[in-house]
């Protein structure tokens, strides 16, 4: 099994040379932050994940989680790196400086969380959970609840989950059960059971705070009447110690595909004390900084296992040897040629790294605006990159994550039959991504939130904010004879994503079920194009630096992987919108009495 190494290098060359991180902090005045601190991180980072997370990696999938009439323990060694994780300060990086935190922005840890993913995707998801709980009570708790919860939460002491699906429904909480009933003590009594909680319950730290979705009695029904709550497995005492334990429990972990490290309980709640947070029956807007967080997160996932595809079918596929290069033998003093020769062996490795190094930028571009939508110094710039943060977040987590998947089964394919075979990683790699196409909104869901939140109910104001992005660098570099072949192509499908948009909005207005019918294809479509926007984007960078004669092999392979890009991968755009053009009646003219067999 070929052992994780960071790609700090390509990290570097996104953040400084592509999108230019120091001149972005300077820009939001962030003082204490800069790209020094931010490669030094990535060295400390690098070696945990690689000497820490990577070797716990298999074992980890093997041992999986063990569960024993509510108590979870995870698999050896993951407590182990935890404790190292926290005593390395690493869960403080976002946090508040008032709670104990480092006060970094996110960008500064996108990178982090990569690393930590790609060497180890199971055990990332624990502390991964916990920044999200915290984002959610800094956002919206009390003074009071801050106070209790956050500190302990920035310092990894406590661990955190969200509480959604319910047996009964998973992305349609309009119709959770799940109740809360007020006390007289200004607390609340939850009752109810939650689905696919991960890290619901585990081994790794002394409290586990909850973030739940339930509702009042007086409740209006469908999602208007949905509360967000704070349910601590231990109840927190005034000074700070725990208290009693709460009738929250894990009733059984789930036996999965993939992520077996990963503990996914199902959680039951038998009149556990929880604690309102933001208004009643505001509770799914107050979620979202929840969801939005886990989003971004997921989208994180899907570069990590594109990078692992890469790594671990790169390794092979110098070694490997098996028949000759149809243009005459590459090793004549062996009995075959190394497979990664062969055409279609090279289409498969250009493939997971072009998707791996494409999100990358994509993923830490994310991160940045959401740098500025809390730190922007104008209200105006605040929510500008608000907007353009909502419409890039849909596309991330779908796109890198079905992009990510793709990549995982051509490092399989890579190996061939030693693909199928557990020692190799590549099959597991494969398990653990098939789920991330699935959590916080399956791709299908997040294709209508672009299409039909962000795109159409905005008349096409968010699509434009970033296609004018696109516009402008087209336009800048239109007299560059060596961007041509990028800038060329990428001016056509910027307009051509304008105009499809337009022509799906006035079908859409004729029957709403046309925007259904078509909005996977036009998230993938959207997502090929924003890559190709940032591949170009590469290629610029690495063309000048080549003409300064720097690093000839990185930056000449930078050129090369976007040539690869535009050339076989971005023509898939054109089926996509020829599926889009394929409309809606092909879909629904079956009745169902017809999908028999």
């Amino acid at each position: 099994m070929a052992q994780y190494k960071a790609p700090v290098r390509d990290m570097r060359f996104v953040f400084h040379e592509v999108l230019g991180l120091d001149a972005h902090y300077q820009n939001l005045g962030i003082e204490e932050v800069n790209g020094e601190l931010v490669d030094a991180l990535l060295e400390q980072a690098a070696k945990f994940a690689e000497n820490e997370l990577s070797p716990i990696n298999r074992s980890g999938d093997e041992e999986g989680c063990t569960f024993n009439d509510g108590v979870v323990t995870t698999p050896k060694g993951f407590k182990e790196a935890y404790r190292k994780y926290v005593e390395m300060g690493l869960p403080a990086m976002g946090g508040p400086a008032a709670y104990g935190g480092q006060d970094m922005p996110g960008s500064a840890s996108i990178a982090i969380s990569e690393m930590t993913g790609t060497a180890n995707w199971s055990w990332g998801m624990y502390p991964g959970l916990a920044h999200g709980a915290l984002a959610t009570i800094e956002e919206h708790g009390t003074q009071q609840q801050k106070d209790t919860y956050l500190p302990k939460l920035i310092s990894g002491d406590w661990a955190g989950t969200m509480c959604l699906t319910e047996p009964h429904c998973g992305s349609d909480l309009g119709i959770l059960k799940t109740r809360a009933e007020p006390q007289a003590d200004g607390s609340y009594k939850l009752y109810g059971t939650k689905i696919f909680i991960s890290g619901g319950e585990h081994d790794l730290t002394d409290n586990i705070i909850h973030i739940v979705l339930a509702r009042l009695p007086d409740a209006p029904a469908g999602t208007k009447g949905i509360s967000l709550f704070i349910v601590p497995k231990f109840i927190v005492n005034a000074d700070g110690s725990l208290g009693a334990r709460n009738p929250v429990k894990c009733g059984s972990i789930e036996h999965k595909m993939g992520i077996k490290a990963s503990a996914t309980c199902v959680m039951n709640f038998d009149g556990a004390t929880g604690y309102l947070i933001g208004p009643p029956n505001r509770g799914l807007n107050a979620m979202f900084t929840f969801m939005n967080f886990a989003r971004i997160g997921t989208a994180v996932q899907g570069v990590c296992h594109a990078e692992a595809a890469f790594q671990g079918a790169l390794t092979y596929a110098k070694d490997r040897l098996a028949m000759r290069s149809l243009s005459g033998p590459k090793n004549p003093n062996g009995p075959a040629d190394p497979i990664i020769v062969h055409p279609d062996v090279r289409r498969m490795l250009l493939t997971t790294k072009a998707f791996a190094e494409g999100g990358r930028a994509l993923l830490y571009f994310t991160a940045m605006t959401g740098d500025a939508v809390k730190r922007a110094k104008t209200e105006e710039e605040r929510k500008a990159a608000d907007e353009l943060l909502g419409f890039l977040t849909p596309i991330a987590k779908a796109f890198l994550t079905e992009a990510g998947l793709e990549s995982a089964n051509h490092g399989v394919q890579v190996y061939g039959g030693h693909g199928f075979i557990r020692e190799w990683g590549m099959e597991q790699n494969v398990r653990d991504a098939r789920i991330s196409t699935l959590y916080e909104g399956t791709t299908g869901i997040q294709a209508l939130d672009l299409l039909g939140r962000k795109v159409l109910q905005t008349q096409g104001a968010a699509l434009r904010t970033f296609t004018k992005m696109v516009h402008k660098f087209c336009q800048e570099n239109a007299n560059d004879a060596a961007m041509k072949e990028f800038v060329e192509p990428l001016v056509a499908l910027n307009k051509e994503w304008g105009d499809m948009t337009m022509a799906i909005g006035m079908k859409a207005m004729q029957n709403p079920e046309n925007a259904g019918a078509a909005a996977v294809d036009y998230l993938m479509y959207s997502g090929y194009v924003t890559m190709a926007y940032f591949w170009a984007r590469m290629a610029k960078v690495a063309q000048e630096k080549l003409a300064a004669g720097n690093e000839a092999d990185f930056y000449d392979a930078k050129v090369k992987t976007a040539r690869f890009y535009f050339k076989r991968i971005l023509p898939r755009t054109a089926s996509h919108k020829l599926a889009i053009e394929g409309g809606l009646e092909c879909l629904m003219d079956m009745k169902v009495e017809q999908f028999a067999f």
